[in-house]
């Protein structure tokens, strides 16, 4: 039975979460929650999780919360800081909370925890798409 929900279609559509075994566990308005295990693969030279993996788990949730009111939306911006390294088989699980919309705009942070412990904080900056299909007619 197809999903009518928009982040849960947005996610199922999404082969590079997808591919690195990423799951939606909950989702609401402006919220995602998001669990990735660290695969050696995704293990740097440092024997540590590649911030890259760390960024994409944290964006992916970010996706998911600014996508869950139904327009297409996408990150105008993101930033995030490394507050603590994350091993292989390490368990994440990020955290997406709106802070605000205003016009096509919006601010979320995403907390990416081990446990309880924070591994990384990450602030999105979406951008709501606007319909061309009409201005293309």
């Amino acid at each position: 039975m197809p999903t009518t929900n928009p982040a849960e279609a947005m996610f199922a559509a999404d082969e590079a979460s997808q591919g690195l075994g990423i799951e939606l566990l909950e989702h609401g308005e402006g919220t995602a929650v998001l669990r990735m295990t660290v695969t050696p693969a995704m293990v740097n030279g440092h024997g540590i999780a590649h911030g890259g993996y760390v960024f994409l788990l944290a964006d992916t949730a970010f996706a998911c919360a600014c996508n869950s009111h139904g327009p297409v939306t996408v990150a105008a911006g993101a930033d995030i800081t490394f507050v603590a390294p994350a091993h292989e088989g390490d368990v994440l699980v990020a955290r997406a909370e709106e802070r605000t919309r205003f016009g096509r705009s919006g601010i979320y942070d995403v907390s990416v925890l081990r446990g309880d412990e924070a591994i990384a904080e990450f602030r999105g900056r979406s951008r709501t798409v606007r319909d061309t299909t009409k201005e293309s007619r």
